[in-house]
């Protein structure tokens, strides 16, 4: 067995940055389920590799042992893409067997070889995932050691998706549907019976024609971009988190936890805003009050937080003066998947300022591309991940820090 080694003390061999993303997968209740990572190298943020095993050792190596599963995934699994080298036993495998979840390629034959090396990982514990699976009887060896199959659509008509799943069934298996972009094509992937979900169609708006947006809702957004107007004093802050009872009994949970670590007991909102400062606050209470949507996919939640922090940091890191409107630009983005509205609609209800709308509307602006650069992160289209100045490190550097905070603002919200 070898180790696959990464050179990194020849001066002449430069080791291009790695960039880790990771895309989603949701059961039937849209909980996540796990994460995909995504990875490419970075420098030009292409994906050149001198060999797929390359390519999964760098993974291995930045998620498992540079930055660490849980920094990426939390408490969820990890799918992580597996190659013949590492299938075979060519190469180790330094990856735990809880949480991860090892997926064979669609281009890995099911020569004898391959199903000894399957039934090793099986063995000895591992879960294993049938990646872009069609089956065909060269294939259908693989079923035996594997406990997921993930389908890409894309590749089948619905008949032949229909009788795949059928086949399937005679398998104790859970079946993905990957590629799913939009609400529409996960209702229809629901119907078929799949278990597990891949993409970003939580992201964006059922298509509702005619749909009145309720005015509690509107309401909700005109408080919130209140709250991220640079320009609210701290009176009028207090007046808006005041007004509404169960807001402020949780930020005076908040305050009063034990991880905030106050010396003593604090009862007024205006001393919360004072002792957390108001940007704190600001992101705090954003949380809350999307948090009372509650007829909404959590994770939904989740992901306007996650963009809103990413944007933020992106926008400190290099020092552009609107740096303190890329947190709302990057929450505002979900809202019309959580409104189920478009987003001109909901603009044209919500007093944001005009480079935030412009942003959201068209990308315009340093606003806007920090916007773009966030959501082409988020698909990991690593050609367009790209912001001012910052270079690969510094913008994976954003997305985990993120990742983290999201995580712990995750805790607060399920504890609230």
């Amino acid at each position: 067995m070898k180790v696959l080694v990464i050179n990194r003390t020849k001066p002449h061999i430069a080791m291009p940055e790695a960039l880790v993303g990771r895309q989603p997968i949701y059961n039937l209740e849209l909980e996540v389920y796990g994460y995909e990572l995504l990875f490419r190298s970075g420098g030009d943020m292409t994906a050149d590799f001198l060999d797929g095993d390359m390519a999964t050792s760098r993974v291995i190596l930045n998620t498992f042992h540079e930055i660490g599963m849980s920094e990426v995934v939390g408490e969820r699994r990890a799918f992580i893409n597996l190659t013949r080298g590492f299938i075979v036993g060519e190469y180790a495998l330094p990856v735990p067997r809880e949480g991860v979840v090892l997926e064979v390629l669609e281009n890995i034959p099911a020569d004898p070889e391959v199903l000894l090396g399957l039934q090793k990982l099986s063995e000895a514990g591992y879960c294993l995932a049938l990646d872009d699976f069609i089956l065909t009887e060269e294939r259908r060896p693989l079923l035996q050691y594997a406990s997921i199959v993930k389908f890409d659509l894309y590749n089948m008509n619905e008949e032949q998706v229909k009788e795949q799943i059928k086949e399937m069934r005679k398998h104790d298996l859970l079946l993905v549907a990957e590629c799913i972009e939009t609400v529409e094509e996960f209702e229809s992937c629901v119907e078929m019976g799949f278990d597990l979900f891949q993409g970003y169609f939580l992201s964006r708006p059922k298509t509702v024609t005619g749909k009145r947006v309720p005015e509690n809702r509107i309401g909700v957004l005109r408080v919130l971009a209140k709250l991220m107007d640079p320009k609210s004093d701290l009176d009028e802050l207090e007046r808006l988190i005041s007004t509404d009872v169960t807001l402020s009994y949780k930020l005076l949970r908040h305050i009063n936890s034990a991880a905030q670590g106050m010396p003593r007991k604090v009862d007024s909102v205006r001393e919360t805003i004072v002792r957390l400062g108001r940007d704190s606050i600001r992101k705090i209470v954003s949380l809350f009050l999307l948090s009372g949507m509650d007829d909404r996919p959590q994770d939904l939640i989740i992901t306007a937080m996650l963009r809103g922090r990413m944007c933020e940091l992106l926008g400190i890191a290099s020092n552009i003066p609107q740096a303190n409107s890329c947190f709302a630009t990057g929450m505002f983005s979900t809202i019309d998947a959580l409104m189920e509205c478009p987003m001109e609609s909901l603009l044209a209800e919500v007093p944001l300022c005009d480079s935030i709308q412009a942003a959201l509307l068209d990308r315009e602006g340093v606003l806007g591309e920090a916007l773009e650069c966030v959501l082409a992160y988020e698909r990991g289209d690593w050609e367009e991940v790209s912001f001012q100045n910052l270079t690969g490190t510094e913008i994976k550097s954003a997305f985990l820090a993120a990742v983290n905070w999201t995580g712990q603002m995750e805790m607060e919200l399920r504890g609230a």
